[in-house]
């Protein structure tokens, strides 16, 4: 396959396209509610903000996209699985089971190595949490992400139907972006990423930092231990432990990359330099260690999962 064929086939992938027009009057009617309730969701240097991170990374994400969507195809090629796992009802059932899974795993290590939460980070930069933060997505994640999938095309999985199935747990996603809506039946508040799980994911507070990291499900937290719930008594605060002002959406970008840099510079040795690049963040060689863990050990009575 070249890459004009690779071109013609990656447009079947048109969910995105379709879901654009669906978010934005979403956006306008969470504005609209949250007007009426007299409640002050939106910030507009904010949102631009948003969708600029959006723009951004559809601009990033190309070469990356394409070069996955070749990887997939190759690997498919050579599964000998290919044959046997085509796009039989279950196959999709499977897929997505697996492809959450794998967005988990990728999430989870965007919170856990320094160097991957660099290009996330963005994400979580925003003060506010509404549907229009669903858009202010992570540009240089979109360097690394696609890797995380390339287990799937040997299972048997197609190119397209793995681009499918990644497409449609991200427009899932945008949907928990809300404060709008505050708990589902507890049955789906079990099984599923709902906004009440979805809030604490955006915080900053100890209790709930780097929990949360499942896509439809949040099963996923709850068998490896990264669930917290809402906790009324110790209301949500979002953004990072240490916010940024800038308003500049290149900066908002690189801001953590920069900081990257200069804590490797200012590092005694390489043994140091690689901690910096794949321990979590908050690590130091010569100051408080702040990484999540770290500060809820030593914040006793913190019981996550109440």
């Amino acid at each position: 396959m070249n890459i004009d064929q690779a071109l013609l086939t990656l447009q079947a992938d048109n969910l995105t396209t379709f879901a654009l027009p669906l978010f934005v009057l979403a956006i306008m009617l969470e504005i609209a509610v949250a007007r009426r309730q007299q409640r002050q969701l939106y910030e507009g240097r904010d949102t631009l903000v948003s969708l600029s991170m959006l723009v951004l990374s559809a601009l990033v994400e190309f070469l990356p996209k394409l070069a996955a969507f070749l990887a997939f195809y190759a690997l498919h090629e050579i599964s000998p699985l290919r044959d046997i796992v085509e796009r039989q009802w279950w196959a999709w059932v499977l897929l997505f089971l697996l492809d959450d899974l794998t967005y988990y795993g990728f999430h989870r290590a965007n919170h856990s190595v320094r160097l991957l939460w660099a290009g996330h980070v963005a994400h979580h930069s925003s003060v506010r949490l509404n549907l229009g933060t669903a858009l202010r997505q992570g540009v240089g994640e979109r360097l690394h992400k696609f890797l995380f999938w390339l287990w799937l095309p040997l299972l048997g999985f197609d190119a397209l139907m793995i681009f499918s199935m990644i497409s449609l747990n991200l427009f899932y996603q945008f949907w928990v972006h809300t404060e709008l809506v505050q708990r589902l039946p507890r049955p789906l508040e079990m099984i599923l990423n709902t906004p009440s799980h979805h809030r604490v994911h955006h915080a900053s507070n100890i209790r709930y930092l780097d929990c949360n990291h499942g896509g439809v499900l949040v099963i996923w937290d709850r068998l490896f231990g990264t669930f917290a719930a809402e906790n009324a008594a110790e209301p949500v605060i979002y953004g990072l432990t240490h916010n940024i002002r800038s308003q500049n959406p290149l900066h908002v970008a690189s801001h953590e990359y920069q900081a990257l840099w200069r804590d490797c510079r200012r590092a005694n040795t390489w043994r140091e330099r690689l901690q910096y690049l794949f321990l979590a963040p908050g690590w130091q060689h010569d100051g408080e260690d702040r990484r999540a863990r770290v500060l809820r050990r030593a914040k006793p009575g913190i019981d996550s999962t109440n």
